[in-house]
């Protein structure tokens, strides 16, 4: 494609590597997307019903934060670093140079249209990268914002944002980009490593799946609802760390009903749907998908929805078991089903038949009992006490395993992600014979310095 090949004759030139010209180009979108806020914010709500609060809580406060990261420790990243060299290779040194891939795909989700578009970018901006953004077509307010606010900041063979559908996304992913970063299903996902298999062009995916939580016994139910029913209804559920189901020991689910009840009331009121800073599911589509797993009979709260304004009541489904339809995919939206279980033995048999999730999250006053099924269960990342806030710090990767996805960012991670480490012996003109032929004689030295000496 033409814009792939204009970057990358533009990284050709290497204008992209000094760090000052990184730092420029990171400042430089620092300043338009305070200019752009309010364009930004106004397409959220327009796409997703954000309001202004929720959109720079979620996303333009993190992008203000990665930034800030990047910019405060780029000398230090992109520093050469000093290692030793073995003693048997004397007199040498090793360095290791961190070297930008070249030029990088970012292909971002329509649920987090903002976030989840520029934090990548930066870490790939500052890892000094020309990258090519394509928006999601599913958010189209929010697409056309972001162009702007790239077209306004970078120019275009250094940074250029690309609009289009699913075609377009599968065309630029057949080209031989240096890295693709991907964030959505793990449907999509599958596709997007075979096509990038072609070439083999490296691919981090960032993809989702059913992330538990567990609340037991001990824990502080009416905390722990507070911050459950938060974590679950932002952005009406369509947030790929949400706590997707409940699974809460017996002996105190009816008591934890309770309490989701009152704190959907305190959060949202009495009526959801008409409420203002309670958002809207994306499309069609995706209303009609969610619709279908709403079982009458199983709705313990909630259950009603609004065709026009593509609304859905929270709603808390019980009694629920695996078999039910709710339970056999990612559910990315307001529904939130409860399973219970009765002793530790049983939650870790049945988290362990599972897929890897991108997040768990934990309610319990037991710290024996959280150490446990830490490290009992394989998950991206999550909280002990709280939902989300896990990815909200750039000190901490975000990153799933398994068929949650592959890769990690966040912070310094960003920068790794969109990094070559190249590894460089440095060796001095001292001529020293023990390692040319002939070996006769030597070999006993030689068991001993690489025994001893490495």
């Amino acid at each position: 494609m033409k814009i792939l090949k204009r970057q990358r004759e533009y990284f050709s030139t290497g204008r992209t590597l000094p760090i000052r010209f990184r730092r420029e180009a990171l400042c430089s979108l620092k300043r338009q997307l305070t200019l752009h806020e309010p364009q930004l914010l106004a397409a959220l709500h327009k796409d997703l019903g954000k309001s202004a609060f929720e959109g720079y809580e979620t996303e333009l406060g993190l992008l203000y934060g990665e930034l800030e990261e990047a910019l405060r420790h780029l000398k230090k990243w992109a520093k050469p670093k000093r290692v030793a060299a073995p003693l048997m290779h004397y007199p040498a040194k090793g360095r290791i140079f961190p070297r930008p891939l070249g030029v990088a795909l970012i292909i971002a989700p329509w649920n987090y249209p903002l976030l989840l578009s520029l934090a990548p970018l930066i870490g790939a901006v500052a890892a000094g990268n020309c990258v090519t953004l394509k928006c999601s077509e599913y958010a189209p307010h929010s697409a056309k914002a972001i162009s702007q606010l790239i077209r306004d900041t970078f120019s275009e063979e250094h940074v250029c944002a690309v609009q289009g559908d699913a075609c377009v996304s599968a065309e630029l992913t057949r080209q031989r980009y240096d890295h693709i970063f991907f964030t959505g299903s793990t449907q999509v996902g599958r596709k997007v490593m075979q096509a990038a298999a072609e070439n083999l062009v490296p691919v981090t995916l960032e993809l989702g799946g059913k992330s538990p939580c567990i609340v037991d016994p001990t824990a502080d139910l009416s905390l722990a609802a507070r911050r459950i029913i938060w974590g679950k209804l932002i952005n009406a559920g369509q947030t790929c760390v949400a706590p997707d189901y409940l699974l809460v020991h017996s002996s105190v689910k009816e008591s934890l009903i309770e309490e989701c009840i009152r704190q959907i009331i305190a959060q949202y009121g009495n009526t959801p749907l008409k409420n203002p800073e309670y958002c809207k599911i994306i499309s069609q589509r995706h209303f009609e998908r969610l619709t279908r797993l709403i079982v009458p009979e199983k709705i313990a709260f909630g259950g009603k929805w609004d065709k026009d304004s593509q609304k859905i009541e929270p709603t808390l489904l019980d009694p629920i078991t695996w078999d039910d339809l709710v339970m056999k995919e990612e559910i990315f939206g307001p529904l939130l089903p409860v399973l219970t279980y009765q002793d530790e033995e049983e939650l870790i048999r049945v988290l362990q038949k599972q897929e890897h999730p991108l997040a768990l999250y934990l309610f319990s006053k037991d710290r024996a009992f959280c150490r446990r099924v830490m490290e009992a269960v394989s998950f991206g990342g999550g909280c002990i006490g709280d939902t989300l806030i896990h990815i909200t710090s750039s000190k901490l990767p975000f990153g799933g395993v398994g068929m949650s996805g592959m890769g990690c960012y966040h912070g310094k991670k960003s920068f790794d992600t969109f990094t070559h480490y190249q590894s460089v012996m440095i060796k001095s003109g001292l001529r020293i014979q023990f390692r040319y032929p002939p070996y006769q004689g030597k070999e006993k030295a030689l068991h001993f310095i690489m025994e001893h000496f490495q």
